[in-house]
């Protein structure tokens, strides 16, 4: 009898596994893990039909797409989004040497209509309501609620705002420095009312995360959410929620005839084209184009 002990054969990595660690090198939180999820469904779905991810061509990955929509049941939005990973994913691979043509080239995205009357838009009446029921609440609740709505930040931005990042210029204007998606810092102007109220959340405090939880620990995106939600709830807003905060400040800057390339800085946004979806407002607040030419040149007709 030997006494030879079996040992398990080793892992070898793939090439197609080493140009998918590449990919999510590159990013880093709550974006590497949701595109690491996207690129494990599809080298899964590749898998059970006998694809190395590396050999794919686009009626794979068209198959996918069908996969997606028919099986799982991913909303259109959803598809689009795990397909513009995997393009990424290959974009990279094909820069890389992993293959020597991109799959994705010319590849049909589902098309995705953005409907604006479906979006809950918060007017500067019901701000001031929900600004005025989390100061009733909780100092954490006031500075929650403003860092979104007057600060414009998004819930993930809100969350880890800290108070050693707050810094004071020469001329006595205060910053807040945080980090936005992909890792990008960004300076948000605080005027003196969200100072003020960040100010009655340090509690003789000089450094850590400004919105917490009741022991202590810095508050997360999903008790953010739940925040929001009881705070509508008692306001009588029952669809507000975090992102409705920052898209009102947004709107709002917008709506004040402020330039767009303002409303981007404001936003954090990395292109214009983004902060042009904040800039209609619901149904009959914006005025059809044909009314304005007709108001403009029936005068001088």
């Amino acid at each position: 009898m030997s006494d030879t002990i079996a040992r398990p054969a080793a892992h070898t990595i793939t090439p197609a596994e080493h140009a998918r660690t590449g990919f999510l090198s590159r990013y880093t939180g709550g974006t590497a893990a949701l595109y690491g999820l996207d690129l494990r469904i599809y080298f899964d779905w590749c898998a059970t039909h006998g694809i190395d991810p590396l050999d794919a061509r686009r009626h794979h990955i068209e198959a996918f797409e069908t996969h997606l929509a028919a099986e799982k049941h991913n909303a259109p939005r959803s598809v689009r989004r795990r397909l513009q990973t995997i393009r990424g994913f290959y974009r990279l691979a094909y820069a890389d040497e992993y293959i020597d043509r991109d799959p994705t080239v010319l590849l049909r995205m589902p098309r995705v209509h953005r409907d604006i009357t479906r979006l809950v838009w918060l007017d500067r009446f019901q701000i001031g309501a929900l600004l005025r029921t989390a100061a009733a609440t909780s100092p954490a609740h006031h500075a929650l609620v403003a860092l979104m709505a007057i600060g414009g930040l998004r819930v993930s931005g809100a969350c880890a705002a800290r108070l050693e990042n707050l810094h004071q210029s020469t001329t006595g204007e205060w910053t807040l420095t945080v980090t936005e998606k992909g890792d990008r810092p960004h300076i948000v102007d605080i005027p003196p009312v969200l100072h003020e109220i960040i100010q009655t959340t340090r509690n003789g405090r000089t450094e850590g995360p400004i919105v917490r939880k009741r022991n202590g620990d810095p508050q997360t995106r999903h008790g953010a959410y739940a925040w929001v939600r009881a705070l509508g709830a008692k306001t009588g807003i029952p669809d507000a929620h975090p992102h409705a905060l920052r898209r009102a400040a947004i709107a709002t800057v917008i709506d004040s005839g402020a330039s767009m390339e303002t409303a981007r800085d404001f936003a954090g946004h990395a292109e214009t084209s983004t902060t042009e979806l904040y800039h209609r407002r619901r149904g009959a607040a914006g005025v059809p184009g044909s009314a304005i030419t007709a108001a403009i040149f029936s005068n001088v007709a």
